[in-house]
This record gives structure tokens, sequence and C-alpha cells, in this order.
């Protein structure tokens, strides 16, 4: 496949991503003078069990890249920073200003639960403790919309994405004297709005430029309208009915949006704030209070989200807390329940009938709260080292996505004028397969193509030069 476009300079785009998380797309350019540049965006750990033997296998070698681009502070982006350091690479490491403030938090905790893990399974860890501080000494904050030169040949402009807290879009634009700029623009994970912050639109200037777009896919299959909410009717239903409710949430972003919801609820009468609120994981700790204090471009009258009733846990009260059989608020890390605090609730609470688990968001396979979504009630299932009879009701909700799903996708797409590729990342083959279907029949463009470890895709200034079948891992 190919279109008449520069063919005296051009990118070519590749990704090491065969499942959802492990986030990493590598770019090299080349002119016909034998300037060569490359680059990476993202550099995450793989946390689906199948995929984890990927995660010592680079797309490059390290000290061969002139640059490394992050989107935002979560693990499946940012994960294997530390081995890239390890293996060579000396370069900046450049996220949004705000992440640069999350992402020791994210790195350590993560080297925590790694290290668990490789002593657990005799293996050897991913990366040294040391490596992280090595990594974080690399790292280059960056304002939103301001070009960030690179390279002689490359710059960068951070820009607003809801996601999460300091999470960016990032335009690279590849630039030589003499040849068309080829412009990229990575959406990362994407979503048009946050409870928490504003969300800055796409300057005009961008929305004009010929350009290359990596999309995420999460929810290219699902559509606004097909969104049910249910978390906060189960929840109240579920303090009226005398229940114990044990909401596993992720540390950063999730934990600080429900503690908000429920002083919705306690604000508008709906939850009783005589109900105690218990608030579980050292990590969520340190994000809320960069929520509460931090300079992050937090809205003023956002940063009073916290409910009334709430008591910050630790380990000395954690088994008083499920000894008292009174209905009562746990949330908890982790979200997907299969580390932190939350591997201590789950199995003293999934065997009682009084009580309501209630996931908030993805549970990737392997994961015990994928697990519990597959397990009947009545029926046996392992709990951290313990068989227990599911016993509890377990609910599961996707209404707090941070993720954008098909129609505000195409919407996003739809802004620029003068759109040549898209290219789909980060979403399950069947996803990205049905999206890309969508995007050609509702936006301008002539290509879609999906990122894998299947093709290599070469493009111009004007767009896709071809397609190149090959295996990167």
């Amino acid at each position: 496949m190919s279109t008449a476009t520069n063919s005296k300079g051009y990118a070519d785009i590749m990704a090491c991503h065969p499942g959802v998380t492990g986030s990493n797309i590598l770019i090299v350019a080349k002119y016909d003078d034998d300037t060569t540049i490359k680059g990476c965006v993202d550099m995450g750990l793989f946390q689906e069990r199948e995929f984890s033997d990927l995660n010592n296998k680079l797309l490059c070698q390290p000290d061969n890249l002139d640059f490394v681009l992050i989107t935002h502070n979560h693990i499946d982006h940012t994960g294997r920073l530390p081995l890239l350091i390890q293996k060579g690479y000396s370069g900046n490491i450049y996220t949004s200003y705000i992440t640069k403030q999350l992402i020791p938090l994210a790195l350590s905790d993560s080297f925590r639960v790694l290290n668990k893990v490789a002593k657990r399974n005799n293996e050897k860890p991913l990366f040294a403790e040391n490596d992280i501080n090595l990594t974080l000494n690399r790292v280059v904050g960056c304002q939103y919309n301001q070009e960030i030169q690179l390279t002689p040949n490359v710059k960068a402009t951070f820009l607003s994405n809801g996601h999460l807290l300091g999470a960016a879009m990032i335009l690279v634009q590849i630039t030589k004297q003499g040849y068309e700029d080829i412009n990229i623009l990575f959406t990362g994970d994407y979503n048009n709005k946050n409870m928490f912050f504003d969300v800055a639109p796409v300057p005009d200037k961008i929305k004009k430029l010929p350009l290359t777009i990596v999309q995420e896919s999460t929810y290219g299959d699902m559509y606004s309208s097909d969104m049910t909410k249910c978390f906060e009717e189960n929840i109240v239903s579920a303090i009226k009915k005398q229940k114990i409710v044990l909401v596993p949430v992720f540390s950063l972003g999730r934990a600080q949006e429900i503690l908000y919801i429920i002083k919705i609820l306690q604000k508008s009468g709906k939850l009783p704030i005589s109900i105690p609120i218990y608030f579980d994981g050292k990590l969520a700790f340190k994000y809320t209070n960069i929520y509460l204090k931090g300079d992050v471009n937090i809205k003023e009258e956002m940063r009073d989200f916290l409910p009334e009733n709430l008591v910050y846990v630790n380990k000395n009260i954690r088994y008083d807390i499920l000894g008292d059989n009174l209905p009562k608020i746990i949330l908890t890390t982790s979200g997907m329940g299969s580390y932190g605090p939350a591997t201590t609730y789950i199995p003293r609470l999934l065997c009682k009938k009084d009580v309501l688990i209630h996931f908030t968001g993805y549970t990737s396979e392997g994961t015990l709260g994928n697990r519990l979504r597959t397990t009947p009630i009545g029926e046996q299932i392992e709990v951290a080292g313990l068989r227990v009879i599911k016993r509890a009701d377990v609910e599961y909700t996707t209404e707090f996505s941070a993720h954008a799903k098909a129609d505000e996708m195409i919407e996003f797409l739809q802004q620029f004028e003068n759109l040549k590729l898209v290219l789909l990342n980060h979403g399950e083959q069947e996803v990205k397969e049905k999206f890309s279907q969508s995007i050609l029949r509702e936006v301008d463009t002539d290509y879609v193509g999906i990122l894998g470890n299947e093709y290599l895709f070469r493009i111009g200034a004007n767009g896709l030069i071809k397609t190149m079948g090959t295996k990167f891992i």
C-alpha cells in the first residue's frame, strides 16, 4: 500500500503492543542525508499475565534513543522507565510538569509490588531501586502548550487531556530545513473532561496542521449512550440494607473521584453522615494530599472534596474495622483488587452475605477483580492463598472510566481539518478493528491503521507512505 508523498524524509512508527497495557511506541525518522532520529512515547509495564514475559523486551537499544516522552502517570505507560535507564538510556524523559510531581510515587510503589512478586516467584526483579532514582534525575517537566526542542530536528508540545491529573496529548513535529514537517499527535489515554480540572481545547493552529494521529481505542466499541450509572444507587441501597460496602479504587484519580461522589451523597441526604467512611491505601493518601494542597491546577471549588466522617486507615485499626459488622463504606487500593489492602479486605468480606464489593473501573484478565466477576455466588474462589465461598454481592461499573467513548473520540478526530492518517493503539484487537471501521465512516481521513507488533507504518509530511509487515517481539 502506498500514496504519493515526500519520499526524502519519513518517520517509521511501530509499537510493542499486543495487548491493552505495556504502552510503548517507537518513532524512527530518517532523511536522505543519512540523518536518523529515534525516540519513543511511553515506556509502560505489561500487566496482563499472558504478556508479562515481554516486560524485559524493548523495541530498540536504549542508548540509541534521542528522547523519551511520557503521556501520563499510569504504570502501563511509565513502569519500564527504570529498566530503560538500567539498559543504557541517558537522555531526558519529558512529561508534563504535573506528571513530574506524581511519577516518583508511582514508580516507587510499582517497584515494591514488582519486587514482592519477584521474590515470591524466585526471580530477579525487573530493575533495582537505584534505577528509580536515576530515572527521576532524567525527568523534565513541561508546561502545556509550550514547544520543547527535543533535538535540533524534533520539537514537542504537551496539550491538555482530561484522562488523569497531569495527563497530556503530545504533538511531535519532525523538522529539517528543506523538507516538509512531519506532524504526529499522540493522544495517550484520552478523555475530554475531568471533574477536578478544566480541559483546554486543542489550539486552532494545531487543528489546521497536516496530521497523523495516534489515537487510543480502549472504549472504541462503546458509546456514551451505552453507559449505565449504577454506583450511587447501589451504594445507597446497600447502606439502607445495613450492609458493609467495600469499594476497590485506583490510587490516583478514582480514589479522589469516589470520595467526592460520597460527599455529594451526604450533602443530598441520600447517605447518612453517621455512616463511617474508611479510606485505606498509603499511595492513595499521598495522591489525595497532592489534590488537596499541590500546585496541580485543581479547580479551587474542587479542593474541598473529602466527605464527612472520613477515617484514614492504618494497619493498626484495619482488623478492628473488619471485626465490626455495622454498616460502613471502605475505600481501598488496589482498584483491581490484586494488591494493597484490598487483599486483606476481600477474602474476609467475600464470604459474608451482608457485604457489597463494588469495583469502579477496568479489571484486567488475571486480576482478582476479574476472577470475582466470573465466579458465581455460592462457588469457591482462591483469594490470597485462601479458599473462600463467594457470598457477597459483587458489582462493577464503567461509569467512572477516564477514557473517552467511541462517539467522543470520533468528535475529537472530526475537529482536525487536514487529518492524513489515524493509527489506533491501546485497546483489545477486536475493539480496535471495530473502531477503525467507525472512523472511516465518520471522519474525513483516507487511512486507519492498527498499531501492534504486526506492522510498521511509514509516514511522511502528507501521511502514509507504506506499511511493512514485520515482527518486533
